[in-house]
């Protein structure tokens, strides 16, 4: 179907007054002015009536009847015998439902991006080999799918063989395509490059981030802020200012057509529509960085936060330990040592385990066979590499009676022994790294205004006072249960509080903030579900992101609102001194209107501080420290207990 017949359909009233327009001017240029007159005026008050229905119902619900200006201007212009003017205010009326729907489409766009593009079939990988496209949701945790170039993703899983280029800018808003090899995680939602691959499904279609987020992109749309709501109550004292200004006009002049002339530029319209469309597209220049906001109302909570609160684990920190410091014996070489290490730990699903292996495969290591690998709970793992008997763990452990030294203590560290043939052969150290773009987050937030700051953790004190110094964060709450952090949180005095956390011990304290804040790129299902904002991108200075859209969308529909009332104001007074034409003042009224809602889509467009902080968001750390550990590395304990989670479940005490 063509956009023609489609707009016809969609909007039949707009297509009706356009036809009289042309009727009634080729009866006037005809000479036939009375019936042209007539004409014009019957199908506007055919357009009043519809109207005058349709408030009724509206006010019956307990709606306030915004169309009560219009069907009064309607009905004075027709009086006056204003059919011109009066054939203007209809199409005013009947076109602005079509102006509304184009301003909420291109507003929420990028919304609007997410829903449409979302995948409905894969190529499922039967046990002959051969592929078979079914819909998404008949697949099943396990099933192993095919992925074509250019195709999107369908479910959460795992990458198979080979290396993958996936573009993830849909989910994280990060522009450069992502390399993952095999073994890593593939999520829905995201478009594979020039090359098939294979993967194996994690999550059936309906448990994926993708669909989560696709969730709240729904409630995003048809949600309304109470500002919104606002905006519309303040509707009714607008309507009763032009009544009076308008009855004023008539009364002191005693001309009727004056009455006429105000009410053709009264146009309640920014209140109406500027507003919901500059959260509309607030929300949607959220979601093109990777920040999905569930509902409008968090997106105005975003704009006035005054205290930020963050977990320390995974949010301020990266979540995962990272080796920041090898120190062999001697005789022994740094990369020797990490080798040795890694080839033992390969054996082992341990988080340091994890860490070890993967620095060594980072460094272009070879790792060795290891065999006979046995690990032991809250100490560490035993295996024989190359005919070496190799010891990983905490020092009772892997230097059990050894009196060599181990390098100066230092608190905000995770150490690791490891011993070979019953020898020391060194210790490597491991931390928590605080992220690179933390301190600049918190001097954003400051500089939006956000007056308080706080780390709530269940850490030691001086673990987490050992992050607050390097994160300049103003308040530390340490030792801190779960429930300790929904208390925290309900006693802050200082409103809004956003919550900044990712880990499933989060969605409680997430729940409890006026605004919570989900890292959901390796965020918990249930942090993401108990959020209000779900950031895609594993990059902690979009909370600072957040706030800026949040701030720049109520400044955008504020000052729509007052360009519009302002300008409808003027053009009101104007219009009660006679010496502007009713039909020139409808004319105008459309230009207000439309000049409002292209100012409400302004908060779809990066403002003045975003553009100035563009590149503090950036991951990357600063020209000469590449490679280099920070000065003060944290989270671990120097006496290896991290090794205390070596047990059946494999957590780790970080």
């Amino acid at each position: 179907m063509t956009k023609g017949p489609q707009f016809a359909r969609r909007y039949p009233l707009v297509i009706l007054i356009v036809l009289t327009g042309v009727l009634g001017g080729a009866l006037a240029l005809a000479g036939a002015s009375e019936p042209a007159r007539w004409v014009v005026t019957v199908a506007c008050l055919g357009v009043a009536v519809r109207l005058t229905v349709g408030m009724i119902q509206e006010l019956r619900s307990g709606t306030y009847g915004v169309d009560l200006l219009a069907i009064v201007a309607i009905g004075a212009t027709a009086w006056v015998g204003q059919y011109w003017a009066c054939l203007v205010i209809c199409l005013m009326v009947a076109g602005g439902a079509a102006l509304e729907d184009y301003a909420h489409g291109r507003a929420g766009r990028s919304l609007s991006a997410l829903l449409d593009n979302a995948p409905h079939e894969v190529g499922r990988i039967t046990a002959d080999g051969q592929v078979e496209r079914v819909p998404v949701d008949l697949v099943q945790i396990g099933d192993r799918i095919q992925v074509r170039p250019g195709e999107m993703v369908g479910v959460d899983g795992t990458l198979e063989v080979g290396n993958a280029t996936l573009d993830e800018s849909s989910l994280t808003g990060e522009s450069m395509p992502v390399l993952r090899r095999p073994g890593e995680q593939l999520m829905a939602g995201s478009v594979n490059g020039p090359t098939a691959v294979a993967m194996r499904a994690t999550a059936l279609a309906a448990d994926s981030q993708y669909q989560r987020i696709l969730t709240l992109v729904r409630n995003a749309q048809s949600s309304r802020a109470p500002f919104v709501s606002l905006a519309d109550r303040v509707a009714v004292p607008f309507t009763i200012v032009s009544l009076t200004i308008a009855g004023l006009a008539w009364a002191l002049s005693g001309d009727p057509v004056r009455f006429a002339q105000v009410l053709v530029v009264a146009t309640p319209c920014p209140l109406i529509i500027a507003a919901p469309v500059a959260f509309m597209a607030g929300t949607s220049r959220a979601a093109k960085l990777g920040i999905i906001v569930r509902d409008s109302g968090s997106l105005e909570q975003l704009a006035r936060v005054r205290t930020a609160a963050f977990d320390k684990t995974g949010t301020l920190t990266a979540g995962t330990p990272a080796v920041t410091a090898v120190h062999p014996a001697d005789g022994i070489a740094a990369d020797r040592l990490i080798a040795l290490a890694a080839s033992v730990e390969q054996m082992s699903t341990h988080p340091i385990a994890t860490s070890l292996t993967a620095d060594a495969l980072g460094r272009g290591l070879s790792l060795e066979p290891a065999t006979g690998a046995r690990e032991v709970p809250a100490a560490g793992i035993a295996a024989v590499v190359s005919g070496h008997q190799v010891l990983v763990g905490t020092r009772s452990f892997a230097w059990a009676g050894s009196t060599a030294p181990e390098p100066t203590d230092r608190a905000a560290v995770t150490r690791v022994f490891v011993s070979c043939d019953g020898q020391p052969t060194g210790v490597i150290e491991l931390a928590d790294l605080v992220r690179p773009e933390a301190r600049a987050t918190l001097a954003e937030l400051r500089q939006l205004n956000v007056g308080r700051t706080l780390m709530l953790t269940g850490d030691g004190r001086a673990t987490a006072d050992a992050v607050a110094r390097q994160v300049c964060v103003d308040e530390v709450r340490a030792e801190l249960t779960p429930a300790d952090k929904v208390e925290t949180v309900r006693s802050l005095d200082r409103r809004p509080v956003l919550m900044v956390g990712d880990g499933t011990n989060d969605a409680p304290v997430l729940a409890a903030a006026d605004v919570g804040i989900a890292m959901g790129a390796k965020g918990s299902a249930a942090a993401v579900e108990s959020a209000d904002v779900v950031v895609m991108e594993d990059d902690l200075f979009r909370v600072a992101r957040a706030v800026q859209i949040g701030r720049r969308t109520l400044a955008v529909a504020w000052q729509a609102i007052a360009i519009g009332i302002g300008l409808s104001v003027a053009l009101m007074l104007v219009g009660a001194t006679g010496v502007m034409p009713a039909v020139l003042g409808a004319g105008l009224q459309e230009l207000v209107d439309l000049a409002c809602i292209l100012w409400a889509l302004l908060s779809g467009r990066p403002g003045r501080e975003e553009r100035r902080h563009q590149t503090l968001s950036t991951r990357t750390p600063a020209p000469g420290n590449v490679g280099k550990a920070p000065a003060r590395p944290m989270v671990g304990a120097a006496d290896g207990s991290a090794y205390q989670g070596r047990s059946a479940d494999r957590s780790v005490t970080m």
